[in-house]
């Protein structure tokens, strides 16, 4: 089995760190819309897209799939991560729809 994201082979480059934001962003924005959370804020969007990255990105590589999506792979790879935070978040809190 492969061996999981490393914190070395993460690229903190500037133009790396907005990548991330764009893609949390709209990852987190599609997120709150199929899931129907409300009206999310810009903040919420980016926080809930950015930890979706991180668990769609692993549950992509624990099913064998490529790390190199290109921009629309990595926009769906982190839509599905936080739909999954956003469901298992409501299950944890008893269906409040505070995420």
């Amino acid at each position: 089995m492969e061996a999981l994201l490393t914190l070395a082979q993460v690229d903190f480059r500037p133009e790396s760190i907005i990548g991330w934001i764009v893609v949390g962003l709209i990852a987190g924005f599609l997120a709150n819309a199929v899931a129907g959370s409300g009206n999310g804020s810009l903040v919420s969007n980016l926080i809930i897209g950015i930890v979706g990255a991180f668990i769609g990105g692993f549950v992509a590589s624990l099913l064998g799939l490529s790390a190199s999506v290109g921009w629309i792979g990595s926009v769906v790879v982190a839509f599905i991560g936080a739909l999954i935070l956003t469901f298992v978040a409501r299950a944890l809190m008893g269906g409040r729809s505070s995420v």
